[in-house]
């Protein structure tokens, strides 16, 4: 149970206690999320002592709400890798473990409000998937006790959630999906020796994405390309934004951009009819019509976020006391029908140390 409800629970026995009532049993407040009932009750016991030997399930048992910021294959790996990392700890859904899950549909304003409601659940831990939706768990839960994890959050510096020894501001940690750039930039000049212009989309309010650009418009040069940007707001700017990037650029590179991946298969179809191939940041963007990536396994990403987060519900540390961590392997990924279409040919050193190679494109 959380501290401001010890308290209120505190004072309401006080105040029963002088009114010279024996018997004050009072039943907290109930809901029930996917058949499963939490009571925010606290014996006479627990109020007084301060101490909780159980999560709120139960004897042994927990509950957390895992807010995800939009609906797409990595951020749905992340969640899928989290849950087996707990289950490797011992911590089970369905068993020891109750998942209240939301998503935002990348909305700022639905995240607060998922982790307001989370609170008032009395979770035990709040696991926050992409950037914008882990900034909005910290500032929900920054005066509580209850721990945030996140995990596919770019920079978690530029995110104000670390500082720059990556050491957490507060109760908060979790994991980094850092692109590595430069094998990304050595890929795509592997697969079009010609090319000179990249083209990517970002959205101005995701600073992962902000961070990101930064980083491939300083890499870019070295490999003799150029990068041009196209900011949007929202998903509605989008389609414009493409068609003007598609006239501009010989390729498009995607990132980890939360509001662009929503909408990824409206972008690959208007460069496929442009014929233009449009490399992904992550393999689930590969399966779905992207050409090639040097990218992450989220699977596995969210499997070392909830590694961590057992560690810090079984109370071998806090959140505040492990720095976020970051996977530096990446693999190189690539959809030969695609490559097909375009009229390319994946080189067979790409092909050679592939983790996976599609020869097909997967409908969403």
């Amino acid at each position: 149970m959380k501290k401001n409800v010890k308290a209120a629970m505190a004072a309401v026995m006080a105040v029963i206690m002088m009114a010279g009532c024996s018997s004050g049993q009072q039943e907290g407040a109930k809901s029930t999320t996917a058949g499963t009932e939490e009571t925010g009750a606290q014996t006479a016991a627990e109020a007084t002592d301060g101490t909780q030997e159980d999560g709120a399930g139960g004897a042994g048992s927990y509950t957390i709400g895992i807010g995800q910021f939009a609906e797409h294959g990595s951020l749905d790996n992340c969640r899928e890798g989290f849950l087996k990392g707990l289950a490797e700890e011992g911590i089970v859904e369905g068993d020891n473990l109750t998942v209240l899950y939301e998503n935002a549909q990348t909305d700022g304003g639905t995240a607060s409000q998922i982790m307001a409601n989370f609170l008032a659940k009395d979770v035990d831990m709040i696991c926050a998937i992409a950037t914008p939706i882990a900034q909005s768990a910290y500032s929900a839960a920054r005066d509580t006790d209850v721990p945030v994890i996140y995990t596919a959050v770019t920079d978690p510096v530029l995110a104000e959630l670390a500082g720059q020894d990556g050491t957490p501001v507060g109760e908060i940690t979790g994991t980094s999906d850092k692109l590595p750039v430069e094998k990304q930039l050595e890929m795509i000049r592997k697969l079009l020796p010609d090319a000179k212009t990249i083209g990517i989309l970002y959205s101005t309010s995701e600073v992962n994405s902000a961070s990101a650009i930064e980083e491939y418009k300083a890499a870019a040069p070295a490999y003799g390309f150029e990068i041009i940007e196209s900011g949007i707001s929202g998903t509605a700017d989008i389609p414009l934004a493409a068609d003007n990037l598609l006239e501009k650029a010989d390729c498009l590179n995607n990132l980890t951009d939360n509001t662009v991946v929503s909408v990824l298969p409206m972008i690959l179809d208007k460069a496929a009819k442009k014929n233009v191939p449009v490399f992904g940041s992550e393999v689930e963007q590969v399966k779905i019509g992207c050409l090639a990536t040097v990218g992450l396994d989220y699977v596995e990403l969210g499997a070392q976020t909830g590694r961590m987060a057992a560690k810090v519900l079984k109370g071998e540390k806090k959140a505040s006391e492990i720095k976020f961590e970051v996977i530096t392997e990446a693999a190189f990924y690539g959809n030969t029908k695609v490559a097909e279409n375009l009229g390319l040919t994946i080189p067979e050193e790409l092909t050679a140390s592939a983790a996976e190679l599609f020869d097909e494109i997967a409908t969403q």
